[in-house]
């Protein structure tokens, strides 16, 4: 569970972009922004090398925030089934990381972020990005995309209660 002033580091993974924000719940149970961005990994390098870097970022993350819990979005299944196996190598080094540091892990379906940070599962980017902002009372949306969907991860964690359902 997500106490009052706990840190939790939400995830969106990709193999060329994994999104990610870091929020703070406070005692009267309010999250703000605290940091958000994306890691980029070296396009044209092979997975490894790929999934090594973001493994390294997340776990300088973790280093510099020390989260109490990491958030992480759960492979989406769609129509391919390579591109769900690479984000499985991706999502691999991130729970490694988060392992390395013994911190308590939340996965979420996508479409579970979404009903939770916006009110439906089958809500488009623009309106995660949107709710976002007004969830967090930001002046803008995060950006990219995929740094307001590792924000709106964090964000699920904190809105339910901070347990997986």
């Amino acid at each position: 569970m997500t106490e009052a002033g706990g840190l939790v580091l939400g995830i969106d993974p990709g193999t060329a972009a994994t999104g990610y924000g870091l929020v703070r719940m406070d005692d009267r149970l309010r999250v703000t922004l605290v940091e958000c961005g994306v890691i980029r990994t070296s396009a044209g390098q092979p997975l490894a090398t790929r999934i090594r870097e973001i493994y390294d970022a997340v776990f300088g993350l973790i280093e510099r925030h020390r989260p109490r819990v990491v958030a992480v979005e759960e492979v989406f299944h769609g129509k391919n089934a390579q591109s769900a196996l690479k984000l499985g190598h991706a999502r691999g080094a991130i729970l490694l990381a988060a392992a390395h540091h013994d911190l308590m892990i939340a996965e979420y379906a996508p479409r579970q972020i979404k009903k939770a940070v916006v009110g439906t599962g089958n809500a488009t980017k623009e309106q995660v990005g949107f709710m976002v902002k007004q969830q967090l009372r930001l002046k803008e949306v995060p950006t990219p995309a995929d740094a307001a969907d590792g924000v709106a991860a964090a964000l699920c964690h904190c809105l339910m209660g901070g347990r997986p359902a």
